[in-house]
């Protein structure tokens, strides 16, 4: 099987079994969006939604955070991982949202990441989710999923990993593949035990042909 192939195979299969896939952050607004998944860093998707409700209730709307101390932010967000840094971070990009961005969350990659707390994962999600572009994350799931599945190969960086995945698929499904990706890493491709023999991706996955020979 071709690298191409093996990309079709695995793109024809989501399609069938989960045309739709979204992200499980709640969110209204690409202000919210952009908080949630600046929370959501080695932090679970449940535990940030957990969080946010009260948060947005403090802080409506990105003004509202960016007049507020940092020590108000931490207490809202005090039972997430690295509280500390991650209020800083907050604090630090809406104040640049109200004083370079008129209050609004840019579209664009490169304008994304001038945000504190904002690296090249968290933007990709933005600009994908929220405005649709082309733009593939790489968080640990797409990292490790892909590596599984032979999407990728010998990629050592996230931004390897990117590079590889966007090279054959279609742009108008780079969107959708993340969220493949990400939650097929997370509830059947775990980390320690993926689910192989619930799987089925299992006849194109170059994990499983390798540790269950006998079963190709």
């Amino acid at each position: 099987m071709t690298i191409k192939q093996r990309f079709q195979s695995i793109i024809t299969y989501f399609q069938e079994h989960q045309p739709i896939a979204e992200t499980e952050l709640d969110y209204g607004t690409p202000y919210e969006l952009l908080v949630a998944v600046i929370l959501s860093a080695q932090c679970t998707d449940k535990r940030v939604n957990l969080i946010t409700p009260a948060f947005f209730k403090q802080f409506p709307t990105v003004k509202e955070l960016a007049e507020s101390d940092i020590e108000l932010i931490f207490e809202h967000i005090k039972t997430c991982s690295y509280p500390n840094n991650k209020a800083k971070h907050l604090s630090g990009m809406a104040r640049m949202l109200v004083k370079d961005f008129h209050s609004e969350v840019p579209e664009d990659i490169d304008s994304l990441q001038k945000l504190p707390g904002v690296g090249r994962k968290t933007a990709n999600v933005i600009a994908s989710v929220v405005f649709n572009k082309p733009a593939m994350a790489v968080d640990t799931h797409v990292f490790r999923v892909s590596a599984r599945l032979g999407l990728t190969r010998n990629a050592k960086t996230p931004l390897e990993t990117e590079k590889q995945l966007v090279k054959y698929i279609p742009e108008d499904l780079i969107p959708l593949a993340h969220h493949w990706l990400i939650l097929h890493g997370r509830y059947v491709c775990i980390a320690r035990k993926p689910k192989c023999d619930n799987c089925g991706l299992s006849e194109y996955c170059k994990h499983y042909q390798k540790n269950y020979p006998v079963n190709k």
